[in-house]
């Protein structure tokens, strides 16, 4: 059964960019609820964790330090069906593959700075948003 929550972050490329607002609006006109939300920077041993699974990869450290780089925004979305729905909205990895209207069609630079994450099931949406908002402290 699908659950009714997901986990997005607005990567540095986006925030540096000036596409926070563009990008929430289309959260929002997606029927998406923000549950919660915080702009924060990343430390070095924080991106390193939340990208773990990826350490083995050649691109691990370039993955890192593009994270590092700059402020993200974190938020918890809910609606139903949320998983599957956000990551229709957000587009394939690759802008240039990203369907018209997607949030990486329209504000992603390339694969490697591709504007938003998305959760890609339901444990790792739980396990990414409690990696956020149940460990760091909001302001």
């Amino acid at each position: 059964m699908a659950n009714n929550k997901t986990f997005t972050m607005i990567k540095p490329d986006a925030v540096e960019n000036g596409h926070i607002g563009a990008i929430l609006e289309k959260i929002n006109g997606a029927g998406f609820r923000i549950e919660a939300m915080v702009m924060t920077q990343l430390s070095r041993k924080d991106a390193e964790q939340f990208y773990a699974v990826h350490r083995e990869r050649p691109f691990f450290g370039e993955l890192v330090d593009y994270m590092t780089s700059g402020p993200i925004v974190a938020a918890i979305l809910e609606k139903d069906n949320a998983v599957e729905d956000f990551r229709k909205l957000i587009g394939a990895t690759n802008p240039e593959e990203a369907a018209e209207g997607t949030i990486r069609k329209l504000y992603a630079k390339s694969i490697a700075a591709n504007a938003i994450h998305g959760s890609d099931s339901d444990d790792n949406a739980g396990i990414e948003g409690n990696f956020f908002f149940s460990t760091r402290q909001r302001f």
